[in-house]
């Protein structure tokens, strides 16, 4: 049935501040302005792409609850940001999977904010492939599957590079 399909959007965060002196706790590191700037450009993307979103959810990390918060003011309606641990660093796919799960029972269009390898791995688990995509930071792709849980590989729908987001954004 077409009316249950579910769009996921896999999101890596935005440039954050380089490790370091400055951020000796990386769950502490910001996005920097210019990552806050190129993910405003990236909302208006989506904006100009029609995308809506029922809910995002993002890691506890602060350059990923950052980048789901500006995405978020960035959209037309702006979804709930729901922070799971599921998508902190090591935190497993199962455990990601199961959190979008919760959430499918009364949303369609679920945005998952996180960071590598991890969202490259989850790219490659929802469309069943063998190797991870590799996501630059800021890069955003649209998985569509037929059902929650997973009954089989979802589809690529469109996977587009911060470069290209900005160029629509414009």
């Amino acid at each position: 049935m077409e009316n249950e399909r579910f769009e996921l959007y896999l999101i890596r965060h935005g440039l954050a501040a380089e490790r370091g002196d400055s951020y000796p706790d990386d769950t502490k590191r910001p996005l920097t302005a210019k990552g806050i700037q190129r993910l405003q450009q990236e909302g208006k993307a989506l904006v100009a792409l029609d995308v809506t979103l029922d809910v995002i959810l993002t890691s506890p990390l602060l350059r990923t609850r950052q980048t789901a918060d500006t995405l978020a003011a960035s959209l037309r309606a702006a979804p709930p940001v729901v922070t799971t641990q599921a998508l902190a660093p090591g935190g497993t796919l199962n455990a990601i999977i199961d959190e979008i799960v919760k959430q499918s029972h009364r949303r369609k269009r679920i945005a998952i904010v996180g960071h590598e390898p991890g969202m490259g791995e989850l790219a490659a688990r929802l469309l069943g492939l063998r190797k991870p995509l590799e996501f630059k930071k800021g890069a955003i792709a649209r998985v569509d599957v037929a059902a929650l849980p997973m009954a089989g590989p979802g589809q690529l729908r469109w996977f587009l590079t911060p470069r290209i987001l900005r160029k629509i954004g414009k």
